[in-house]
């Protein structure tokens, strides 16, 4: 339902993922997938997506190619990317079955796309890249073909966070509570390559727990498949690498020695550091190696890693405001404030974001009769990486989004502690608050009717926006 209410392209930043998978798509089909200036190739009736009010029109590139010209026109408003009731309407008019009229008159069959594909692997996209490619090869129209990309995406979320639960020795309830949060389901239900990396974050976490505290010994199959998954979800955002840490907490002696140990840790360490070199490479020398840094939506200069770097007090004090007047943000945007393309009008009323909250805390807390099994040294190392991500995480966004004139680090949202959400809440179990009922059932039934209640406020909303 999240996926069918907040409609295709509306998640932040979804039509440069959805791009991303169109063009993997085609190299999946064996057709052309780019042209001038790497702009990935789509069917002409996939052009209502990204203009469905029909503002640009046709025109031929330096190279021949089919584009759109922007000459004399204002920029076109991608479908979803602010949902008002027309948005719905046009949804409505258009219908899963209608067929968008071809807008170039030359017959050719494809245009080139405005906007420009997100550099990542494309092991984030394969999901939603199959999806649309089981609709082109079905001739459906455009509505369908990204209906089926999010479905593809939200199929693949479901499964894996299925097997990282399954996987878990402890704490499965807390993690189906944070994959019940309203922005997770957003997020997994659309093109974003978030759901990916959550899905691949606990999957990872639930492996390294798996092997800490329930199997007698590490088999290489499980070594392969963390440097699988770490080489995986690491160039899509590579401050999660962090949480490569709780490989140590696995005992040396299920390894069968140290050298073992050594071997499977480097084993999943050279994973993640081949995949980055190979696909983020060029990005992070370049960030290296820059002296000055333009931040182009606020239009100035932006911060440098040597300037940061010669004043470690400036970017203190940066960090300091921002967890200062920005915790309540970040808080309100990880459970679910401003869905949508960050649109305030799309959140969560502030009384379910209490209850979710106090949910999760349920889910956490200690059971009647319940082990503890996260104690002492393991808890504090686990603080540690979560402390060491979210310091990675603003680093990265004072560097690449935040401009020399703001006093705040820019850019961070709630969002991104999703997927370290649940080892953290695990911490959480404790021998001093010790609840005197297993309510984590009832406390499951009663997120899923606040996310009812959630999607018919959201679609009400939407639909008196006009």
């Amino acid at each position: 339902m999240y996926l069918y209410i907040l409609p295709p392209l509306s998640a932040p930043d979804e039509v440069r993922h959805y791009i991303s998978a169109y063009r993997l798509s085609s190299q999946l089909l064996g057709e052309p997938a780019t042209g001038e200036d790497g702009k990935v190739r789509i069917r002409e009736e996939d052009w209502f997506l990204e203009d469905p009010e029909r503002v640009y029109q046709a025109a031929h590139t330096s190279a021949g190619e089919l584009a759109t010209d922007k000459a004399g026109a204002k920029d076109a408003k991608v479908l979803g990317q602010e949902l008002t009731e027309d948005t719905y309407r046009l949804i409505y008019e258009k219908g899963v079955w209608g067929q968008e009229e071809a807008r170039p008159e030359n017959g050719n069959s494809t245009v080139l796309s405005n906007h420009l594909p997100v550099v990542t692997t494309p092991c984030a996209y394969v999901m939603p890249a199959l999806g649309i490619s089981l609709a082109r090869l079905l001739g459906l129209n455009s509505l369908w073909l990204a209906f089926l990309g999010r479905l593809m995406n939200l199929v693949f979320f479901i499964t894996a966070t299925y097997f990282a639960m399954k996987r878990l020795p402890f704490g499965k309830e807390v993690l189906f509570g944070a994959a019940l949060l309203p922005m997770t389901l957003h997020l997994s239900a659309s093109f974003s390559y978030d759901g990916f990396i959550m899905a691949g974050i606990f999957y990872f976490t639930a492996s390294c727990f798996d092997l800490a505290y329930h199997a007698g010994r590490v088999r290489r199959r499980d070594v392969l498949l963390l440097a699988l998954v770490m080489a995986a979800v690491g160039p899509c955002k590579m401050v999660y690498a962090v949480f490569m840490g709780l490989c140590l907490l696995i005992p040396v002696r299920k390894f069968g020695g140290f050298k073992q140990w050594a071997a499977a840790a480097a084993c999943v360490a050279g994973a993640w550091v081949a995949a980055m070199i190979l696909v983020n490479g060029q990005t992070v020398t370049a960030y290296a190696s820059e002296t000055e840094n333009y931040i182009t939506w606020a239009g100035e200069a932006g911060y440098s890693l040597e300037l940061l770097i010669h004043q470690p007090v400036k970017t203190l004090q940066m960090f300091y405001r921002t967890i200062l007047f920005q915790t309540e943000y970040f808080h309100l945007t990880m459970i679910g404030a401003y869905l949508g393309n960050v649109d305030p009008v799309l959140d969560v009323p502030y009384l379910l974001v209490l209850l979710f909250t106090a949910g999760l805390l349920g889910l956490a807390f200690k059971k009647p009769g319940e082990a503890l099994v996260l104690t002492g040294k393991t808890r504090v190392w686990i603080w540690f990486l979560c402390l060491g991500c979210t310091a990675a995480l603003m680093f990265s966004m004072l560097l690449a989004w935040t401009p020399l004139s703001s006093r705040i680090i820019c850019g961070v949202q709630g969002r991104y502690f999703l997927p370290f959400l649940p080892v953290f809440l695990m911490t959480c179990k404790n021998d001093r608050i010790v609840l005197t009922k297993n309510t984590d059932r009832s406390i499951l039934y009663l997120m899923c009717c606040a996310n009812g209640y959630i999607l018919m406020r959201l679609f009400a909303t939407v639909s008196m926006r006009l």
